[in-house]
């Protein structure tokens, strides 16, 4: 599609929602406005391309069609079978998987039915088998009581979230925390990095049924095939969530023991982030759990959406494009040289740098907490999140880390020399940030105070930066 057809499409689209409410529009027009002019670097944001943003705003939103494809519970669904189908092709193809599970709404849901496909594949329970079978109806309440005894006592064994991992891998806050009794494995206090033998340790004394690997901060690889070794010596189910990496997965940066696919039983993913596609969230498997994979709907998720589905499988399908891996490689190239510049100006990293798309900034070297620097970046036109570090003394609200990514910046065509920029950026306003105090004169965590001149300084140095790189000309 060319850039004019892609703009009569969007300005035209713009238009009419005007019609109907003028505000929506307007949100929408400031939000890209918004985009355009600051210095994304939210490791887990990025942008879709126009093809894929379209392919979800059509009819196929008006469609039901819970089940899978050809085994629908509603009729006139052959034209979603079509693109479901399409977008599991492109998945298998580009991952090396043997079956793919486009429908997941969101990582989460992506991991529910993961965890929940697991469940019926390891736990004898006839309450279970009845649930999966699509029976719940005719389950008793002896037959509930028996499930939740079952799946109370299931173990899962995954990474802290001050070491990097995510709420989905067994934390209470989650639903997951409360399917599972879970443990942490961290990493070494000296290094940052993931100290396997602490983990096979781990998982020798806490037996568990699912050892999960994956990350939302861990800034290196992991190794796969030893996680798979120790997953096998105590017979765990090896289930990694790939939602951050995709993109270097499928752009083949990450190969042999950093490509989760080979070595684990179930691999889980969001569809945007790295992959650089719609929201959205896919589960790859092996034959031997796919059945109970593609009763995610209805067990655990609702209706799928094939608006989305479809944008899923024109968004695979440019991740199969040889530009694509050109891309994956400018990422981890990217973050590198953001690295190296932050190091250079004195900034202390988690780990002392990075292997893949992310930096993890301790922003305590500047006297900071993660929520004023967020902040304070954010003022200067510069979007981060907060992050926790290992063993955070901030806890997770206040925190003491940035996590800063390079998917979205590369997309825009950002390199090397961009990134030495920005770092510099970055330096100028957290060194220029001072902590505030609270209306009783004591120091806050939240309060911050930084020169409006310099912030406006920055945010125009960081839009001149982005103007020869513009977002949906």
């Amino acid at each position: 599609m060319s850039r004019n057809a892609e703009s009569t499409a969007f300005r035209s689209a713009l238009e009419v929602v005007r019609g109907v409410e003028p505000r929506v529009a307007d949100a929408i027009a400031a939000e890209l406005a918004d985009q355009r002019e600051s210095l994304k670097l939210i490791a887990s944001e990025n942008y879709a391309s126009p093809a894929t943003l379209l392919a979800m705003g059509n009819w196929f939103s008006d469609k039901y069609a819970e089940g899978t494809v050809g085994r629908r519970f509603y009729a006139g669904c052959q034209n979603v079978d079509t693109v479901e189908a399409l977008a599991a092709e492109h998945a298998r193809e580009l991952f090396g998987a043997s079956h793919a599970y486009v429908q997941p709404h969101s990582g989460i849901d992506a991991n529910l039915v993961a965890f929940w496909a697991i469940l019926a594949d390891r736990v004898e329970s006839p309450a279970l088998r009845k649930a999966q079978a699509r029976q719940v109806n005719d389950l008793t309440e002896a037959d509930w009581f028996a499930l939740r005894r079952e799946l109370g006592n299931q173990r899962m064994l995954g990474m802290s979230l001050d070491a990097g991992g995510h709420l989905t891998h067994g934390f209470r806050p989650n639903i997951s925390g409360k399917m599972f009794d879970q443990r942490s494995y961290g990493t070494d206090p000296a290094t940052g990095l993931i100290d396997y033998d602490r983990v096979a340790e781990a998982a020798r004394e806490f037996k568990p049924l699912i050892l999960v690997a994956g990350y939302s901060a861990y800034p290196r690889k992991v190794n796969f095939r030893i996680m798979r070794e120790i997953a096998d010596s105590v017979g765990a189910t090896f289930m990694v969530d790939m939602a951050h990496f995709a993109g270097l997965v499928a752009g083949k940066v990450f190969t042999g023991d950093f490509d989760p696919v080979p070595h684990a039983h179930i691999v889980t993913t969001t569809t945007h982030k790295s992959l650089r596609g719609p929201r959205g969230g896919m589960v790859l498997c092996g034959p031997e759990l796919a059945d109970q994979v593609d009763r995610g709907c209805p067990m655990v998720l609702g209706g799928p959406l094939p608006h989305v589905m479809a944008a899923k499988a024109v968004a695979l399908a440019e991740a199969r494009r040889p530009d694509f891996a050109d891309y994956a490689q400018r990422i981890v190239d990217n973050a590198q040289a953001l690295a190296d510049g932050l190091l250079r100006r004195g900034a202390t990293l988690v780990t002392g740098g990075t292997d893949n798309h992310l930096v993890l900034i301790d922003v305590s070297g500047y006297g900071l907490t993660g929520r004023q620097a967020e902040q304070a970046l954010l003022d200067s036109g510069i979007v981060t999140n907060r992050n926790s570090v290992p063993q955070d003394p901030n806890g997770a609200w206040y925190t003491s880390g940035i996590r800063i990514g390079t998917p979205a910046l590369t997309t825009r065509g950002l390199g090397a020399a961009e990134m030495d920029a920005t770092a510099e950026l970055i330096h100028t306003v957290l060194n220029q940030t001072t902590p505030g105090t609270g209306p009783d004169g004591a120091p806050s965590k939240a309060k911050y105070v930084l020169d409006p001149a310099v912030a406006e300084s920055v945010g125009k140095q960081a839009a001149d930066l982005l103007t020869p790189f513009p977002l949906y000309p």
